[in-house]
């Protein structure tokens, strides 16, 4: 069995606050057995895409920027893989992106999120750019593990693409607030596991901001849809659950539809217009 973790955080205005919380909590979910830890969406700043504001951009940090740096060196110490969401800047084009971090501190690579959505509270369109890496699967050394980034979650061909790839875990961070739309949230990633095979754990922010006050729950989900484990309230902390990846093996054996698939009938997906 393989433990994995969720880090879901109240984040403050600080930064600085944020980046050393999440170390701690990467300390607490190693002590805890945790071989991968993943972090929620923008862990390391308040949830800005609320609102139009250039000033936001600020924010942004390469790869090789302190929240990174930070996170690297605290993957090293505990020996735990951490995917570690944040706002990318790259040049002058800016991302909203996932480190995957291997358990010797090694960057593995870079995810960006490549669904961006523009409605009231999410404004993310003014700030990132849709990813352009594609879906990568990490080797996190424990598991290969793939990553979708909020809106991506409730938009299937990423993890689709992500299980025909060989992962066997996507790590999801999210910034949900809208407690009404929690059923269709745990809907749709459990509906992604089962159509692909796969665990999936979403992993998601809490704490009241500006405007909105995220509600947490996050959870995982095992290649029958079935929650894994009790979801998470809404306060601070570290989620655990253990995977057994040999169920992935044999629920794709026995629930066939990535076999099954017919990819050359699917041409009009690239073609139709939404």
């Amino acid at each position: 069995m393989l433990k994995i973790a969720g880090i879901q955080m109240d984040s403050s205005k600080d930064k600085t606050n944020n980046i050393e919380t999440a170390v701690r909590m990467i300390g607490v979910a190693a002590e805890k057995g945790a071989k991968i830890a993943c972090l929620q969406e923008l862990f390391n700043t308040r949830w800005f895409p609320f609102e139009i504001n250039n000033a936001h951009k600020e924010l942004a940090e390469d790869i090789n920027g302190r929240t990174i740096s930070a996170v690297r060196k605290a993957a090293k110490e505990t020996g735990t893989a951490v995917v570690a969401p944040f706002f990318e800047r790259n040049a002058d084009t800016f991302y909203n992106s996932a480190a995957a971090i291997g358990p010797d501190g090694e960057l593995i690579g870079v995810y960006r999120k490549a669904h961006i959505p523009h409605i009231p509270l999410y404004e993310e369109r003014h700030y990132f750019s849709p990813g352009n890496l594609g879906f990568p699967v990490f080797d996190m050394g424990f598991a290969k593990v793939g990553v979708q980034l909020g809106w991506d979650n409730l938009i299937p061909e990423g993890a689709r693409i992500l299980a025909l790839k060989g992962a066997q875990i996507i790590l999801s961070p999210t910034a949900a607030a809208s407690v009404a739309s929690r059923p269709i949230w745990e809907k749709s990633i459990s509906a992604n596991a089962i159509a692909n095979g796969i665990y999936i754990f979403r992993v998601n922010r809490v704490g009241k901001e500006e405007r909105q006050e995220f509600y947490g729950g996050s959870f995982c989900v095992n290649p029958e849809g079935d929650i894994v484990g009790n979801p998470s309230g809404g306060q601070e902390g570290v989620i655990l659950c253990s995977v057994d990846l040999k169920i992935v093996d044999r629920v794709r054996k026995e629930w066939a539809f990535l076999k099954d698939r017919r990819p050359e009938m699917y041409e009009e997906i690239t073609k139709a217009k939404g």
